[in-house]
């Protein structure tokens, strides 16, 4: 099998002043994880080399750059799975961690557990030697400006960040990697920094296995963005790869799934699917979507 790999960074109204910023966050995480795969590593450790390079980036929601909750402060959540033996570790409303997928990844290898969340999944780091971070190492200015924003309008509502019918969009830049390695394993993995303002110990579709999250190295590997409650109402990852087993094909699959996504729930996001022949695609129904690849071939392409 020749390796691929494909990430995003997030899905929403990016301005055009944002573009390069986006392009070359994607295109670094994609190169990183490829480079793993060239090395024989394995899917797994390609996609957490892909998403912690986007954690460290603090152009998207995930690790530094993350939105802050109500109370201010941080909360993460993440999750990689190995589609061989449908292993997964997530963890959820996590702070002071700046790669909550290399968390996650403990998770899975380390526990008899496949979640962790808040303070137990905090205290577990420690207990492993996971370096933790001050909050404020995590937070940017740009964020602190806009929690200081919501906080004088005194409401806010997440489809503010995905209705068309507003003309103010804001970042949605949660992160996440689907990649296929030499023995044909599929792994996927997504880490975000949640909604702004979300109430303290908000969990979304990221660290759910299913919905943000999915691999099955008898299918494919999906990662999915956008607004978190009405991704998990449609468990949309695995439906991608229902979809998958059904005959569709990868584009005709994330087509599908963004359709019912709208149509069932009215929501909004992408998706990116890698399948067990190395295809890769995705789709959205908000204005743009931040994703690179690199392909069969060595063929590189990059979207937004």
């Amino acid at each position: 099998m020749e390796p691929c790999i494909i990430v995003h960074g997030g899905a929403w109204d990016i301005p055009e002043d944002l573009w390069d910023s986006h392009l070359r966050g994607c295109s670094a995480a994609v190169e990183e994880g490829h480079s793993f795969l060239q090395r024989g590593a394995s899917a797994v450790d390609a996609v957490e080399a892909a998403v912690k390079v986007m954690e460290e980036d603090p152009t998207f929601d995930a690790g530094l750059g993350s939105f802050l909750n109500a109370d201010g402060e941080v909360e993460m959540d993440a999750t990689i799975m190995d589609g061989d033996d449908l292993s997964f570790g997530a963890v959820a409303a996590v702070q002071h961690i700046l790669h909550p997928i290399s968390l996650a990844r403990q998770v899975m290898e380390r526990t008899q557990h496949c979640m962790l969340v808040g303070d137990g999944a905090l205290r577990f780091a420690r207990s492993i030697g996971v370096p933790t971070v001050p909050h404020e190492s995590l937070l940017t200015q740009r964020e602190f400006e806009r929690w200081q924003e919501i906080k004088r309008r005194q409401s806010f509502e997440d489809r503010e960040f995905f209705d068309p019918t507003r003309d103010r969009y804001s970042p949605r830049g949660t992160v996440g990697a689907v990649a296929i390695d030499s023995k044909g394993k599929i792994a996927a993995a997504t880490s975000t920094g949640g909604t702004p303002n979300k109430m303290a110990g908000r969990v979304g579709d990221s660290s759910l296995v299913g919905c943000g999250n999915y691999a099955d190295s008898k299918c494919a590997g999906v990662s999915a963005t956008g607004w978190g409650e009405p991704l998990m109402k449609t468990v949309i990852a695995r439906r991608v790869c229902h979809s998958l087993e059904d005959g569709m094909n990868v584009k005709q699959a994330g087509d599908e799934a963004i359709r019912y996504l709208e149509d069932r729930v009215k929501g909004y996001g992408g998706v990116i699917i890698l399948d067990k022949d190395g295809n890769m695609s995705y789709s959205h129904n908000t204005p743009k979507m931040a994703i690179a690849g690199i392909g069969a071939g060595a063929t590189i392409f990059k979207h937004i």
